[in-house]
């Protein structure tokens, strides 16, 4: 039995287990007993009146010393926890120390995160924490890059690609080839457009976002102008960062496809057909693990003032080990913000249907040639979802980034060194980049 205080304490009651029962039984009677040297005395003090053992001195009812006063709550040995040995009497709060149980310390939490190794549904509420404790920041910014973004959007599919973007001929069956191919390269470029744009509203949201974010975890507030003035010098190498990924991935899946398209021209074209969907999907399989593996260049790049090559090492360093649960919290991060963006924008697409006057059927017949009316309720609906999800999809990244840091490079120490908290490593229970 260890001795310290908190395991036992003296007097305790026995447990009510069969054993003790048993051992009961066997007491000799007061005729049988043994007198012949020092005794406990039969009467001990009442429970829950112990006060903590010191230097070995004999505080019981045989040292003909009158028991301590009874304490208030919370002192010496505290409150016996209901249920406990003895049936709680006599015991002190808990196994752990005075007072109660008191275990392994609680991290430091300066921020919206504790300073230690986060888990998956702390890294989530860590992204929605900091957009509702610095709702004006993070929503001014996103709101902002949404609006922007969807003004071009709007303009580009009402004006610039009304004609180009018209895939009647696709849905014809007695459309020439040629007709075929122009809707094709019509839709083809269209999307790329309104692709290219929502592209660099994103970029320019996760960069602020993740000046915010990253002081949220030090419970530090920024406005948009100091945001803005920190992310501002890397924000060609994040487009950049932010084209060369989707390129690589799309090099890879073309190469892996390129067998198959020779042997469709020099020769079968259906064996050539079956090795190229084989190649492409064994392309597409390597560039998702690579994404992956480049997944957290964009925080290394904007927190550490990366270059675009280094930020890309960073990130392949700190997933390496750690791919699958990576990928499984990206996954998880990018299905809630598909979600919340569809249930936000369903209502808004069948309202704008309806305001244009011929429904949703005639505007899916149509080949997707929409009215003004259509264009604007449905673009506000997408507004609004991007105002909510740009700060999940950026703050989840941000903190999975730091959270692979803390397991690797003790990051909780600079961080709470940053915090202004003092004397954080020396603190019980503390075992930074666990």
């Amino acid at each position: 039995m260890n001795d310290t205080p908190g395991w036992a304490t003296p007097g305790s009651a026995p447990s009510d287990g069969p054993e003790d029962r048993r051992q009961d039984d066997q007491r000799p009677s007061d005729d049988q007993k043994d007198t012949s040297g020092p005794k406990w005395s039969a009467e001990q003090p009442p429970p829950a009146q112990w006060s903590a053992p010191s230097g070995g001195t004999d505080t019981g009812a045989g040292s003909g010393q009158a028991p301590p006063p009874p304490q208030a709550p919370g002192q010496g040995w505290g409150t016996p926890p209901p249920g406990g040995p003895g049936g709680g009497q006599g015991w002190g709060g808990g196994y752990g120390g005075y007072g109660g149980w008191q275990g392994k310390p609680a991290a430091a939490k300066p921020g919206v995160i504790p300073l230690r190794p986060l888990g998956v549904g702390e890294i989530l509420d860590g992204a929605v924490s900091t957009m509702r404790t610095h709702w004006r920041t993070v929503l001014g910014i996103s709101l902002a890059v949404a609006v922007l973004t969807e003004i071009l959007v709007v303009l580009l599919q009402g004006i610039v690609l009304k004609d180009a973007a018209n895939s009647e001929a696709l849905q014809n069956p007695d459309a020439t080839p040629g007709e075929v191919f122009d809707a094709m390269g019509g839709l083809i470029v269209g999307t790329g457009a309104v692709q290219i744009v929502t592209l660099l509203g994103t970029i320019i949201a996760t960069a602020l976002l993740t000046t915010v974010t990253s002081r949220a975890v030090l419970g530090k507030s920024v406005t948009l102008g100091e945001a803005w003035r920190d992310a501002r010098p890397q924000i060609l190498r994040l487009l950049g960062l932010t084209l060369l990924l989707p390129l690589i991935a799309v090099v890879i899946v073309f190469v892996g496809a390129v067998p198959g398209i020779l042997l469709a021209i020099f020769g079968s074209a259906d064996a050539g057909a079956a090795l190229g969907i084989l190649g492409g999907i064994v392309g597409f399989v390597i560039a998702i693990w690579l994404m992956i593996r480049f997944s957290l260049a964009s925080p290394a790049l904007m927190l550490e003032k990366q270059t675009v090559g280094k930020a890309m090492s960073r990130s392949v360093k700190l997933v390496r080990g750690s791919w699958w649960r990576v990928f499984g919290i990206q996954i998880l991060a990018s299905l809630i913000a598909g979600v919340v963006a569809s249930i936000i924008l369903v209502p808004f697409t069948v309202i704008a249907g309806a305001v244009s006057g011929d429904g949703m059927s005639t505007f899916l017949d149509s080949g997707g040639d929409a009215g003004w009316a259509f264009l604007i309720i449905s673009g506000i609906g997408a507004v609004v979802g991007s105002t909510i999800t740009f700060p999940i999809t950026a703050g989840v990244t941000v903190l999975l980034y730091i959270d692979q840091r803390i397991r690797r490079e003790a990051l909780d120490l600079e961080l709470a060194r940053a915090a202004g908290l003092q004397d954080y490593a020396d603190t019980p229970g503390t075992t930074p980049g666990s």
